[in-house]
């Protein structure tokens, strides 16, 4: 989403409000939740002319969509950010302190997709869960763990199979022993 600050470029002081609607791309987060492409993001912006560039500031609200990573139930909310970024007027190509070209002012307009995708997918969380008391799907057979509450798989180590052959149960007795 590209915005001309003609207006505000020369002008330190000035300002210029942006609220509008936009569609998001698709690259607006993680392969386990993100903002789905085409889907909208409200915006309610402050572009700010300072002595640098343009400051923009302000929140974007969109709804987040995926799976819970433990019982992969869909899940979506609301999600609002707070967005702001200092775009230089400076024709020169700075960069900030890892070495990355800071965000300028090109052809009098600003492009905010870098602004707000840094903004949404940060504030995604990583392993995105329907509730944080989940317990998931059962590990061996993927039995939903909420639905089935008691259930359990019994574990034994092969390891230990030869042994089993002389265990006895209580009530039996020894053969061996009454001979």
């Amino acid at each position: 989403m590209v915005v001309s600050v003609r207006e505000l470029q020369r002008s330190p002081g000035a300002m210029r409000a942006l609220e509008e609607r936009v569609e998001a791309p698709e690259d607006f987060g993680t392969p386990a939740i993100g903002i789905p492409a085409g889907s909208d993001i409200e915006l309610d912006l402050r572009l700010e002319a300072v002595h640098e560039g343009v400051l923009v500031s302000g929140t974007a609200t969109a709804r987040a969509v995926g799976e819970c990573v433990r019982c992969l139930d869909p899940i979506a909310y609301d999600l609002t950010v707070d967005a702001q970024e200092l775009f230089f007027a400076d024709p020169d190509p700075a960069t900030d302190e890892d070495g990355d070209p800071l965000p300028r002012i090109e052809h009098e307009s600003v492009d905010l997709m870098p602004l707000l995708r840094d903004a949404f997918v940060t504030e995604l969380p990583f392993q995105p869960v329907c509730r944080p008391d989940c317990q998931g799907l059962c590990p061996q057979c993927g039995v939903r763990l909420e639905d089935h509450p008691g259930h359990r798989h019994e574990t034994r180590d092969p390891r230990w199979d030869a042994l089993q052959s002389l265990a006895t149960d209580p009530g039996q007795t020894d053969q061996r022993k009454s001979n």
